[in-house]
């Protein structure tokens, strides 16, 4: 039979109370009862519940990962599993919540929280907010979005700067003496994509180089997307000298694409990625990319969310920097360096 709290308190002589104020080392207990509580809970075993210790210290150790996006993208894995380990090099454990298990409840994510007694909560949730989650980010649980920009009272979050990410890109074929540029974006109303492709816009009108209604097409970040977006570009000429895609995995439906029509990369059309997933080392060719730096980003939205709770720091916001990658698929001569 399993001890409690007041067991442990009856064979010491002393109240319930007094136990957990050992436990938990609080309050004011005198050495010699302190040492009495520590031999029945070493002579017994005892160990206390997790209840009873969250209740004592006001702390669970607890973070609630919301995830609102396709789990099998290789970007947010890499994101979640530097997270993880980075949470819990700093003491705490991680409870992951369903999307699917609100459908159809009228639970809301801070009544989980606080049946949980969650210390706090990281989202990732692609595009937007949706209800429950905003009713999240205004209450007083400590948040941190990692890809998404959270506005609340306790939240931070934590991003790859989207804009530098094009600006890279268009800087490095700019000065390669490359005009001639198409762009496969993510859905037509995405957020981060928008930010790409508007950015992309910019540098184009900058630099004096060609802009095609023809050569803007969107996807949905994955493959199959942009081998469909590629084929729309292909289906009328002239051809663009360079493909630059929002999404690695966009890149890829693209490069099987220009292989069906027998277009060699990057002797013909070059072609640019985005995220540096593992597999943009091992493609046919290489892929160039913009890494984003998702290690990084996993372990600032783990320190930052331990500041939120512990209060050693107030909302924030972070963009990191992203880094051209240049591989065989967009090779140009002689290359130039962009500075990360």
């Amino acid at each position: 039979m399993r001890l409690t709290i007041k067991d442990v308190a009856k064979m010491a002589g002393v109240s319930p109370g007094t136990v957990s104020k050992v436990i938990n080392k609080t309050g004011s207990i005198s050495a010699e009862t302190a040492k009495k509580v520590d031999k029945i809970i070493v002579e017994t075993g005892y160990r206390p519940s997790f209840s009873a210790k969250s209740l004592a210290t006001k702390k669970s150790n607890l973070i609630g990962l919301i995830f609102h996006v396709e789990f099998s993208h290789p970007f947010f894995n890499e994101i979640v599993n530097s997270f993880k380990v980075t949470i819990g090099e700093l003491g705490y454990d991680m409870l992951v919540f369903s999307r699917e298990n609100f459908s159809n409840t009228k639970e809301d994510y801070i009544a989980k929280c606080q049946y949980f007694q969650l210390d706090g909560c990281v989202i990732i949730s692609g595009e937007e907010l949706e209800p429950p989650l905003q009713e999240l980010d205004e209450s007083d649980i400590p948040c941190v979005g990692i890809d998404i920009e959270l506005k609340g009272p306790k939240s931070s979050y934590v991003s790859t700067d989207n804009h530098k990410v094009s600006s890279k890109v268009v800087e490095y074929l700019y000065l390669h003496s490359i005009k001639e540029v198409a762009f496969i974006g993510g859905p037509s109303d995405s957020i981060v994509s928008n930010i790409r492709k508007n950015a992309f816009l910019h540098y184009l009108d900058l630099f004096g180089m060609v802009k095609r209604p023809n050569w803007i097409q969107y996807g949905d970040y994955f493959e199959e997307s942009g081998y469909q977006a590629m084929k729309r570009i292909l289906a009328s000429s002239p051809y663009p000298q360079v493909v630059y895609a929002a999404s690695d995995m966009m890149a890829f439906g693209a490069l099987k694409a220009l292989k069906e029509e027998g277009i060699l990369v990057p002797e013909e059309i070059k072609l640019i990625g985005c995220d540096d997933i593992e597999a943009t080392r091992y493609s046919n060719p290489p892929l160039a990319t913009v890494k984003q730096d998702r290690v990084k980003m996993g372990k600032l939205a783990a320190y930052m969310l331990h500041d939120l709770i512990s209060g050693n720091a107030d909302s924030f916001s972070i963009l990191v920097d992203p880094q051209l990658i240049i591989r065989e698929s967009c090779t140009i001569g002689t290359e130039i360096t962009i500075p990360s």
